[in-house]
């Protein structure tokens, strides 16, 4: 598998507590913090939980 780069585009603040613990799950914790994680399907599903907080930037092989 290859990686993806993941990039918060939205705040935590009053979101629910599932939302923040999603976010530090993928390692974001800060404003346009980009990250690049591993592209697994329980990833995927991570991001796909929270797409108003994070985008991908990037797919790599």
């Amino acid at each position: 598998m290859g990686t993806i780069v993941v990039k918060q585009i939205g705040s935590p603040i009053r979101r629910p507590a599932i939302q923040r613990r999603t976010l530090i799950g993928l390692g974001l914790n800060k404003m346009h913090k980009t990250r690049e994680l591993e592209d697994t399907p329980s990833i995927r599903g991570m991001v796909a939980k929270i797409p108003h907080l994070v985008e991908i930037i990037e797919v790599r092989k």
